[in-house]
């Protein structure tokens, strides 16, 4: 579990100061026993359900996407997509959101 708190984008107008912050990071741990750490990119809503992106930090230009669900105030779930179509219609709403900033 992580820290809602530091997960939540700021939703500031451009110019704000939250750019400067330093970024937060966490630890996924796959099947297998490789562990790869990730900078959280955000949070965002489609179709009622939260999502998260994750920018692992292993050189690559991947984005890892997870379903998102709080289980506290201070405590969230990453929950995998299995469904395909529900995968490739979040991936393209994260396309559109990620290509308006």
């Amino acid at each position: 579990m992580v820290d809602k708190d530091k997960v939540m984008a700021c939703g500031c107008e451009d110019g704000c100061s939250c750019a400067e912050e330093e970024a937060d990071f966490l630890t996924l741990e796959f099947d297998d026993g490789q562990e790869v750490e990730c900078e959280i990119m955000g949070v965002f809503e489609f179709g009622g359900k939260e999502y998260i992106a994750l920018i692992p930090d292993d050189g690559t230009d991947d984005v890892y996407i997870y379903g998102y669900n709080e289980t506290s105030d201070e405590e969230f779930e990453l929950i995998d997509i299995e469904d395909d179509d529900e995968f490739s219609r979040v991936v393209e709403e994260f396309e559109k959101i990620t290509a308006e900033e």
